[in-house]
Protein backbone atom coordinates (compact mmCIF):
# COMPACT_ATOMS: atom_id res chain seq x y z
CA UNK A 1 0.00 0.00 0.00
CA UNK A 2 1.28 3.45 -0.80
CA UNK A 3 0.40 6.90 0.45
CA UNK A 4 0.18 10.13 -1.47
CA UNK A 5 1.79 13.51 -0.80
CA UNK A 6 0.43 16.72 -2.28
CA UNK A 7 2.74 19.68 -2.79
CA UNK A 8 1.45 23.04 -3.97
CA UNK A 9 3.57 24.81 -6.57
CA UNK A 10 3.01 27.81 -8.84
CA UNK A 11 1.01 26.81 -11.91
CA UNK A 12 3.59 28.28 -14.31
CA UNK A 13 6.64 26.74 -12.64
CA UNK A 14 6.86 23.66 -14.93
CA UNK A 15 6.68 25.93 -18.00
CA UNK A 16 9.36 28.22 -16.56
CA UNK A 17 11.61 25.16 -16.18
CA UNK A 18 10.76 23.95 -19.70
CA UNK A 19 9.11 20.82 -18.32
CA UNK A 20 5.70 19.29 -18.76
CA UNK A 21 3.64 18.95 -15.60
CA UNK A 22 4.34 15.20 -15.57
CA UNK A 23 8.11 15.75 -16.02
CA UNK A 24 8.13 18.37 -13.26
CA UNK A 25 6.35 16.06 -10.82
CA UNK A 26 8.62 13.13 -11.71
CA UNK A 27 11.70 15.31 -11.18
CA UNK A 28 10.33 16.52 -7.84
CA UNK A 29 9.78 12.92 -6.68
CA UNK A 30 13.28 12.00 -7.82
CA UNK A 31 14.84 15.03 -6.11
CA UNK A 32 13.14 14.23 -2.79
CA UNK A 33 14.08 10.55 -2.99
CA UNK A 34 17.68 11.38 -3.95
CA UNK A 35 18.09 13.87 -1.10
CA UNK A 36 16.73 11.47 1.50
CA UNK A 37 18.98 8.73 0.08
CA UNK A 38 21.97 11.09 0.29
CA UNK A 39 21.07 11.85 3.92
CA UNK A 40 20.92 8.13 4.72
CA UNK A 41 17.22 8.23 5.54
CA UNK A 42 16.28 5.86 2.69
CA UNK A 43 17.98 2.83 1.20
CA UNK A 44 18.56 2.83 -2.54
CA UNK A 45 15.66 0.39 -2.92
CA UNK A 46 13.30 2.62 -0.91
CA UNK A 47 14.41 5.75 -2.74
CA UNK A 48 14.06 4.08 -6.13
CA UNK A 49 10.53 2.98 -5.26
CA UNK A 50 9.67 6.49 -4.10
CA UNK A 51 11.04 7.94 -7.35
CA UNK A 52 9.10 5.39 -9.42
CA UNK A 53 12.28 3.88 -10.88
CA UNK A 54 14.05 0.54 -10.69
CA UNK A 55 17.22 0.60 -8.59
CA UNK A 56 19.64 0.69 -11.53
CA UNK A 57 17.88 3.65 -13.16
CA UNK A 58 17.72 5.41 -9.79
CA UNK A 59 21.46 4.98 -9.28
CA UNK A 60 22.17 6.38 -12.75
CA UNK A 61 19.82 9.31 -12.02
CA UNK A 62 21.84 10.12 -8.89
CA UNK A 63 24.85 10.92 -11.07
CA UNK A 64 22.79 13.43 -13.05
CA UNK A 65 21.79 15.09 -9.77
CA UNK A 66 25.35 15.15 -8.45
CA UNK A 67 24.61 12.66 -5.66
CA UNK A 68 27.08 9.87 -4.95
CA UNK A 69 25.56 6.41 -5.01
CA UNK A 70 28.32 5.10 -2.72
CA UNK A 71 26.17 5.55 0.38
CA UNK A 72 25.81 1.82 0.79
CA UNK A 73 27.43 -0.83 2.91
CA UNK A 74 29.53 -3.55 1.27
CA UNK A 75 26.70 -6.09 1.02
CA UNK A 76 24.31 -3.61 -0.56
CA UNK A 77 27.02 -2.48 -2.98
CA UNK A 78 27.61 -6.08 -4.10
CA UNK A 79 23.87 -6.43 -4.68
CA UNK A 80 23.77 -3.18 -6.67
CA UNK A 81 26.56 -4.36 -8.97
CA UNK A 82 24.84 -7.72 -9.46
CA UNK A 83 21.62 -5.92 -10.46
CA UNK A 84 23.54 -3.62 -12.79
CA UNK A 85 25.28 -6.57 -14.47
CA UNK A 86 21.92 -8.34 -14.92
CA UNK A 87 20.35 -5.22 -16.43
CA UNK A 88 23.33 -4.71 -18.74
CA UNK A 89 23.19 -8.33 -19.90
CA UNK A 90 19.46 -8.03 -20.66
CA UNK A 91 20.05 -4.98 -22.87
CA UNK A 92 22.77 -6.49 -25.05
Amino acid sequence: MSQSLTIDYPERLPDELNLSRQQFESEARLALAAKWYEMGRLSSAQAAQMAGLDRVRFLFALERLGVSFINVDADELKLEFAHAREAFARHQ
